[in-house]
């Protein structure tokens, strides 16, 4: 959020209410709160180039203290030819038809809006000429200066040598103009700043309050490294006659980069070196005079004085650190780390306790945003406040006046707060459906908000918003006010707020693809087109008749604080309105003349037919133009009768390209200074012009006359009849500093057009104001109790400072009622943070919020769905939140209940309540047969039922299957390896494990088991297992001559250890099935015969062997997975007769056998038995299928193992769980 008032940081430019938009915010749909002064994110480079504090409660109008860049405002290399005669008398004259500098721009095709308000910016803006290339204008130069040959700058100078003319260009007469010898002359003086011609870039201060001295720092930018490579600090001590270069004093080879002037003592002056070259900072207490240097362990990049405390500073770092200094920058202490640029504050005389306390803006570790305070000597974590508890959107804290304004982060939309006086954040209330994209603050020195709202719908214009007293409930002012492009791609809101007329704004507004001026005296409430002159400067009749046809101004700023910009008023001189505008039906860049309006808006006149920029002398009481920078000039003009008269006034003998003017430094001196270049090759130019000779007197009573401020014959303005004195016109007598303006002020009768709809209402054709659609006015606030009284609201409210009495005000203001006796109605529940998922074991804070209904008598119940509930005799027990901690995850349902004496409501949220996921094992048989469905399990440890999303990529899938179970079901139809990836999702955590299984359409496998030393140095660990079961298969390859390729070992999780050996058919069994069965049956002979002869064994360790062991059969017999329907019966019986042969077989020739386990298709519905060998006797049990161990037994024990263990079932336990290699 940025801010144009208060404390910010920034030039307070004053002459009107603007909005800095950085150009992306447009781009995108995200709400942000901005202010309109502090510095953007996106240009703190730029800022950081060329930013100067200056005094926040110094008058806008007398800003000194200012930075800019005068050389290269653009492509000048055509501003001087050969010709040395520079600008004639002639062609200087206001009203002459010769415009040359206009002349360039409008050849071709005419410019479009937008670009030609560019065009004009770039004229006048600083900006333009940091980030356009400066080798460009070096060469622009070199081409001026190659046509314009050393011998031939003397006659430069010849030619110029005219002797200065007084030059009167008189309205009343007709554009004719009369040479006046008789005039008062102006004296001038002018200095060249010698060896800084190659320097691009200059900060002048001139401290006023009767001083001497004024300041400047040149310096050479270089814009391919980034940084300065030369510096001079010039001095003066006779208001600019002579400077002197100061660089000896503070160090021949210091290189400097800024000056500051402490805003509370200007005699004060802090200087910061580059850091390139190194980072301190030089200190000088008698206005420059001499320095004292202090070595800084950081790279300041802004500075921040304190309001009140002139040895109180803030200096933000290059590594986003935040410093304190009680000295004027000798010692500094590190306030916060991590401090959002510009989003620091100091404290607010009278809202503020201590003088000493900060508010910024800072990020936590975890990359959250938090509104901190603490004072600035001892901000350490103990003693820091967080004034909004909860995070806040980036660069959206605004500190300002009365106000502190931040921006919530929700889902979707964005949500405004606002504290009035320090109390707590409330919501701000803008239309229901206004679903605000971006927001800036536009001002808050009126006692309320005035805000900017681009609105869903809106692209390039902004809604225009006023807030009650305490900045809470918005209603709109003003729909499509126009922005404009500035330099750099900013975006400016074209409203003006015109100085020292409480309550009038002009504004551009766009409707039916014209952009139209507007004006408004009561702030918003009415608006009206501007009258245009009714003639022009030949005295010839304009016929303009409203609305068709009306006087359009350009409501720019100029981002150079040098120069006037194209609309300029003064608090002291109020009325008069001197601006770039156009005649027409809309608004435009092309054929625009300079207009001033004496009555504060009411009737305008002509003043030139070209651009200038102009400037107010001796509180208001006179005027003094200048030519556009693109065109040297030597002469500006003076008007003492508000523009009807112009005296024209040399003040160099050479045409200077003006690159900035600084007026009215001083209160007891008439002093100006013109800053610029006679060439492209030149050093700079400060050239002292001295205008008291202008003046012949000090103005008496008898030079006076009245003014009566109105609107269009309404003598009631705001509420009241304001009655001004100022100078008749033509007057040559100077005023006073303690001239007062302000006669009298009576207060009026208040009127319909005294009040603005409130908030939920509109204002309807017939001028009314209706409840808008969305709107329920019968509602009564919660807070309001029985027995009690609330001011029910006519659908009107008092403009804000209107000072009218009695009339219709006791008709418009609301009413005082009595509370009614109400059932609750409109019960919302909802998270402090607007989530609806929580950690597990963290404070969950729930707000109720209740829209109609006695809050004092209504009893609140919340049931928190985990078998607890608590309840409140009241809702203003809840304020606060109601805060609960979950011991468990899932997903809850949580209930709130408001019930009193006339009803109840009820609502429910339901909350997930997650801990993150620590390990995930993927569980599913290492072999599975064809076409047969297969169960596959994902055990997540610590568990998290109903708050976890399974992703599974089964085989070949591009698209996950996406489950909120455990356990997923899938065929495979192919023979191969395949791929089986499950991700885990909870809360912010997203585990995944990956398992390859083989797809078969028979196989045979053996369980194996492992001499008990293996068990002591089983970690019980994936890598450890898969290693394992590598060298088995080492070990067994070594008894039998079966390929690699068709032996799998899978070791199972846990102990004792165990393992299955799987023997698979080879891929071509164009041999046929049964002689794979056969190869398959000899191969698993031979390894059981080894296997029982302890031939297979392996080397866990030197010295130490395990030997593997057969351990039983386990049934699976085998099956074919393609069988024709044709011959179902046959392959029954082959079956059939294959089983019982081989039950004869055993008994017959009692072979000891070993235990074989062939897997094939089971019939589930009825348990098979297994065959036990000859070498047992009769009587040895029969064993069913039941009693071996099933996927999920097998995952049960090992989970069960490891709960023994203290593993699982703990959302602390950190111990990692490993994967499932085979069941």
């Amino acid at each position: 959020m940025e801010t144009w008032a208060g404390l910010c940081p920034g030039l307070h430019l004053s002459l009107g209410i603007w909005v800095m938009i950085a150009a992306h915010t447009l781009q995108h749909a995200t709400a942000g709160i901005t202010c309109a002064s502090c510095t953007s994110p996106l240009q703190l480079h730029l800022e950081e180039l060329l930013a100067m504090r200056t005094d926040p409660t110094q008058e806008p109008d007398t800003l000194k203290n200012i930075r800019v860049e005068f050389r290269e405002l653009g492509e000048q290399n055509t501003g001087v030819e050969d010709d040395s005669d520079g600008v004639s008398a002639e062609e200087d004259a206001p009203g002459s038809r010769e415009d040359s500098h206009r002349g360039s721009d409008e050849a071709g095709e005419p410019e479009k809006a937008e670009d030609a308000a560019l065009q004009r910016a770039k004229r006048s803006g600083p900006e333009f000429a940091e980030f356009s290339d400066l080798e460009h204008w070096r060469s622009g130069r070199a081409g001026v200066d190659a046509r314009a040959p050393e011998g031939d700058r003397g006659s430069l100078f010849d030619g110029a040598k005219q002797g200065r003319s007084e030059f009167r260009w008189n309205r009343d007469e007709g554009g004719r103009a009369d040479n006046r010898q008789d005039e008062p002359k102006i004296s001038s003086s002018t200095f060249s700043l010698t060896g800084d011609s190659a320097h691009n870039h200059a900060v002048v201060y001139w401290s006023g309050q009767n001083s001497s001295v004024i300041l400047i720092l040149t310096k050479l930018y270089d814009f391919h490294i980034g940084s300065v490579t030369e510096s001079t600090l010039w001095r003066s001590t006779d208001y600019g006659s002579t400077y002197e270069r100061m660089n000896d004093k503070v160090g021949s080879k210091t290189v400097l980069s800024y000056l500051y002037v402490c805003p509370t003592n200007k005699r004060k002056i802090m200087v910061l070196t580059d850091p390139e070259f190194e980072s301190s900072v030089l200190i000088s207490s008698d206005e420059g005079a001499s320095y004292q240097k202090y070595r800084l362990a950081f790279y300041v990049l802004s500075l921040l004085f304190h309001p009140t405390e002139e040895d109180w500073a803030l200096a933000y770092s290059h590594d986003q650190k935040l410093y304190s200094s009680l000295d004027f920058g000798r010692k500094w202490q590190l306030i916060h780390e991590r401090v959002t640029p510009n989003r620091f504050y100091w404290s607010v005389s009278g809202l503020d306790k201590e003088p000493d306390l900060v508010h910024m803006e800072a990020h936590t570790p975890d990359g959250n945003v938090q509104y901190v305070t603490c004072r600035a000597p001892m901000c350490t974590e103990a003693n820091r406040n967080y004034p909004f508890p909860g995070y806040i959107d980036i660069s959206s804290l605004v500190v300002q006046d009365d106000y502190i304004f931040i921006q919530v982060p929700t889902s979707g939309r964005a949500s405004y707060y606002v504290s009035y006086k320090r109390d707590s954040f409330i919501q701000i209330k803008l239309p229901k459906y206004s679903l605000p994209k971006d927001l800036h603050i536009v001002s808050t020195d009126e006692k309320q908000v005035f805000a900017a709202v681009q609105e869903w719908n809106q692209n390039d214009t902004y809604n225009l918003y006023l807030s009650d007293t305490r900045g809470i409930y918005f209603t709109l002012a003003m729909e499509n006010v126009k922005t404009t492009r500035g330099i750099g791609g900013n975006q400016m809101l074209d409203l003006y707020e015109v100085a020292g007329i409480k309550g009038m704004l002009i504004a551009n507004k766009r409707q039916d693809n014209q952009v139209k001026t507007y004006v408004t005296y009561n702030k918003g409430r009415d608006w009206r087109l501007l009258q245009a002159p009714a003639a022009n400067l030949d005295g010839n009749e304009i016929h303009c008749i409203l609305p068709f046809c009306s006087l359009h101004l350009q409501l720019q700023m100029s981002e150079n604080p040098y120069l006037s910009g194209t609309i300029s008023t003064k608090s002291s001189a109020p009325g008069i309105i001197v601006a770039t505008g156009n005649i027409g039906a809309e608004l435009s860049y092309n054929n625009v003349g300079m207009y001033i309006s004496s009555d504060a808006g009411n009737s305008w006149r002509q003043i030139f037919e070209e651009e200038h920029n102009v400037w107010f002398l001796d509180k208001g009481g006179a005027l003094i133009a200048v030519k556009q920078p693109s065109v040297p000039t030597r002469h500006l003009w003076v008007s003492f009768d508000e523009g009807r008269q112009w005296t024209q006034h040399s003040f160099s003998l050479v045409p200077l390209f003006v690159d900035g003017v600084l007026v009215e430094a001083g209160a007891e001196n008439q002093i100006m200074t013109f800053f610029g270049h006679f060439s492209h090759r030149s050093e700079w130019q400060l050239i002292k012009i001295d205008y008291k000779s202008i003046f012949s007197r000090k103005c008496t009573d008898e030079d006076y006359e009245t003014w009566h401020l109105h609107n269009q014959g309404e003598p009631c303005v705001m509420g009241q009849k304001q009655m001004y004195r100022k100078r008749r016109p033509g007057n040559y007598c100077m005023l006073g500093k303690d001239y007062s303006r302000i006669l009298s002020a009576e207060s009026c009768i208040c009127r319909a057009h005294d009040f603005e709809c409130d908030y939920g209402y509109e204002r309807r054709g017939d001028g009314n104001c209706r409840p808008a659609f969305w709107f329920n006015p019968s509602t009564v606030s919660r807070s309001c109790s029985q027995g009690q009284n609330y001011l029910n609201s006519t659908g009107y409210r008092k403009v804000v400072l209107n000072n009218c009495t009695k009339g219709v005000k006791e008709m418009y203001t609301a009413r005082k009622q009595q509370c009614p006796n109400r059932p609750p109605k409109g019960l919302l529940l909802t998270t402090k943070d607007g989530k609806l998922t929580a950690n597990l074991g963290s404070n969950v804070t729930f707000l109720v919020h209740l829209d109609e209904g006695d809050s004092m008598r209504t009893n609140i119940q919340l049931d928190f769905g985990d078998g607890t509930a608590v309840s409140y005799s009241n809702l203003s027990w809840t304020e606060e939140g109601i805060k609960h901690v979950y011991k468990s995850a899932g997903i809850f349902r949580v209930t709130a209940l408001a019930d009193n004496t006339l009803g109840s409501d009820t609502t429910t949220l339901f909350l997930h309540v997650t801990c993150p996921v620590e390990h995930v094992q993927l569980l599913a048989p290492f072999v599975v047969i064809k076409n047969k469905e297969v169960n596959i399990t994902a055990v997540v440890l610590p568990s998290h039922p109903r708050t976890v999303t399974y992703f599974w990529w089964l085989g070949n899938n591009t698209e996950p299957v996406i489950t909120l179970d455990g356990s997923i079901s899938h065929t495979f139809s192919m023979d191969g390896m395949h791929t089986i990836t499950v991700q885990v999702a909870a809360a912010n955590t997203i585990l995944q494990d990956t398992k390859t299984i083989a797809v078969k359409e028979f196989f045979k496998s053996l369980l194996l088991s492992f001499s008990p030393n293996l068990d002591d140095f089983n970690p019980d660990i994936p890598e450890w297992r898969q290693d394992v079961g590598r060298v088995i298969k080492k070990a067994l390859l070594q008894v039998s001559d079966f390929p690699e390729g068709q032996i799998l070992v899978a070791v199972f999780p846990g102990v004792p250890t165990a393992a299955e050996l799987f023997l698979l058919p080879h891929k071509n069994q164009s041999e046929g099935r049964k002689k794979s069965e056969e190869e398959l049956e000899q191969v698993s002979n031979t390894i059981v015969s080894a296997l029982n002869q302890n031939l297979v064994e392996f080397e866990v360790k030197p010295g130490i062997r395990v030997i593997v062991y057969n351990t039983q059969l386990t049934l699976a017999p085998l099956v074919d997975s393609n069988p024709r329907h044709s011959s179902s019966a046959m392959l029954m019986l082959l079956s059939m007769v294959f089983l019982g042969l081989a039950v004869f077989l055993i008994y017959k020739f009692k072979r000891k056998i070993p235990w074989i386990n062939i897997y094939a298709e089971v019939n589930q519905e009825k348990e098979q038995e297994m065959i036990g060998s000859v070498g047992q006797g009769d009587s040895t049990p029969k064993i069913t299928l039941s009693e071996f161990s099933t996927s999920k037994e097998l995952m049960e024990k090992e989970l069960d193992a490891r709960v023994k263990r203290g593993v699982g079932n703990a959302c602390e336990s950190t111990r990692e769980i490993p994967n499932c290699t085979s069941v």
